[in-house]
């Protein structure tokens, strides 16, 4: 960059003189008033001072210098974006096989965490389920110097669970309730279920009951609750409305225990939940039970309890737990709606084919029986 300094009796005129020798492309750098002249301090002159500056570069040379800088700009920016990309696909690559782990049930966890993983990861457990069992493993992993067998693991994993289960109510009917009602859509047998519970009730208990049914859909449902009452040698009362429904109360009013059974409809139409509080008095004196068929999609027993959460539920019954392998549904079930389990079927023999729901119980469904 070549530097001048004019000296001119005003700024006009000293533009005048950088202009003709520097070009119109001087910069001024800065400008002070001066005197110059006279005697002795008297008789001086005013001038202005400029020192301007300019680059000595042709014209041509500085579009150049422009262009290649505009040029390397470009350059870093398009590196820049290709990096981005790659980061993006590196992104997904990672999802993606968070993902096939989930489903898969490939694991990157140390030792026999990496077993744990994969068998709550096939078993159908929920992704966020899953995060949460192996993050309380991590920390006693490591708390425990990072080593462990993998029955230690399993029992670890055993104890989280029971701790996330503690919470939930758990086992059969109390007999603090004189109405048993069962509920659910069709085919997860709520008929068998509630006869194998009635006939418990009786062979086991000695308790006087009685059995309602509001199933006026379907008349074989109404000749096989016949049927299981006739064996049990005990009454079976048939109510198409609400009123019927009172006045069968009344007829049983003796009756230690009254097992309610409903009619299975399409789970989808909200009206059947609606039909079911105008035909049964839902009050204090009866505990009522959601049947789930463990052979069901998990997202399609989200959207049964969604629509029967419109009555009290107060605890599930499992069924076919013969039919399937996975039991996670069960698991994320209750996790999700804080609701426990009361019984588990796996058959149609009554009344065996079934157990009262406990946590230990399903502790060894999901890890298999301990051997000792």
């Amino acid at each position: 960059m070549k530097v001048k300094k004019f000296v001119a009796p005003s700024m006009p005129e000293a533009m005048k003189m950088i202009r003709a020798e520097l070009g119109s492309d001087a910069v001024i750098l800065n400008s002070k008033v001066v005197r110059k002249g006279g005697f002795l301090g008297l008789f001086t002159k005013k001038n202005i001072e400029v020192i301007a500056a300019v680059d000595p570069q042709p014209v041509h040379e500085r579009a150049e210098r422009k262009k290649e800088t505009t040029s390397l700009l470009a350059e870093k920016k398009q590196k820049e974006d290709a990096e981005l990309l790659h980061e993006l696909k590196e992104l997904k690559t990672m999802l993606k096989q968070l993902s096939t782990n989930v489903t898969t049930g490939f694991s990157h966890y140390p030792g026999p965490l990496g077993e744990v993983h994969c068998r709550l990861a096939k078993q159908e457990i929920s992704a966020p389920l899953v995060q949460e069992i192996m993050a309380d493993l991590l920390e006693k992993w490591y708390t425990n110097g990072g080593k462990a067998t993998e029955k230690q693991v399993v029992a670890w994993a055993k104890e989280i669970m029971k701790e996330k289960l503690s919470l939930l109510p758990f086992g059969g009917i109390s007999f603090q309730k004189k109405y048993i009602n069962v509920v659910g859509p069709t085919g997860v047998g709520k008929t068998t279920t509630l006869a194998k519970i009635a006939a418990r009730c009786v062979l086991e208990h000695g308790k006087n009951i009685a059995f309602i049914t509001t199933d006026t859909y379907r008349i074989a449902a109404i000749d096989q609750l016949k049927t299981y009452a006739n064996i049990l040698n005990v009454p079976l009362e048939v109510c198409y409305n609400l009123q019927d429904f009172h006045e069968a109360k009344k007829k049983l009013s003796d009756r230690d225990v009254v097992f309610i059974d409903t009619a299975g409809r399409n789970f989808r139409h909200l009206q059947y939940v609606k039909d079911l509080r105008n035909m049964i008095d839902f009050n204090e004196e009866m505990e009522t039970f959601l049947v789930f068929a463990l052979t069901a999609k998990y997202e399609d027993m989200k959207t049964i309890y969604e629509q029967f959460s419109l009555i009290p539920i107060d605890r599930f019954i499992f069924t076919k737990l013969d039919e399937t392998t996975h039991y996670g549904a069960m698991f994320n079930l209750m996790m999700e709606y804080k609701v426990g389990a009361a019984y588990l079927t796996n058959g149609q023999n009554v009344p065996d084919d079934m157990m009262e729901a406990s946590v230990e119980q399903m502790m060894n469904m999901l890890f298999g029986v301990e051997r000792t």
